[in-house]
């Protein structure tokens, strides 16, 4: 089952960055069903590393469209963004330490939660500017 479904409120106006809203909800949803596989942890490692990499472009899509559209919000959105960065950051350090490990099932949940929250928040704000 998917942590996280696809809604139209995700949804920003912007052709590219609903496209690449949903890329990421299926990433998060993948990295859910391979931690409940039980995967191994160099596969989890090296996946980590792919979200990190595929939200970081995302994010700098989203702040480059920002910028030009001298959206008032920016500072407030992409500190929202550097926020994620860091503590994906800091899970991926966890993880390769074995220090997150035991906890390693939640990591999809924490991404649900903390995208839930930024496309009903800061993404509908950016929404809503952008219309």
């Amino acid at each position: 089952m998917a942590l996280l479904e696809w809604r139209n409120e995700f949804s920003i106006g912007v052709a590219e960055v609903d496209y690449e809203h949903r890329e990421l909800i299926k990433l998060i949803n993948h990295l859910h069903q391979t931690l409940v596989e039980g995967t191994s942890d160099p596969q989890t490692a090296e996946f980590l590393g792919e979200i990190h990499s595929a939200i970081a472009a995302h994010f700098a899509l989203e702040e480059k469209i920002m910028r030009e559209s001298r959206y008032s919000a920016y500072p407030e959105h992409k500190e929202d963004h550097e926020a994620l960065l860091d503590e994906i950051r800091e899970i991926m350090d966890d993880f390769d330490s074995g220090a997150y490990a035991a906890g390693k099932s939640d990591l999809g949940a924490t991404l649900t939660a903390w995208f839930g929250q930024h496309f009903q928040t800061h993404d509908a704000k950016l929404h809503r500017a952008l219309g």
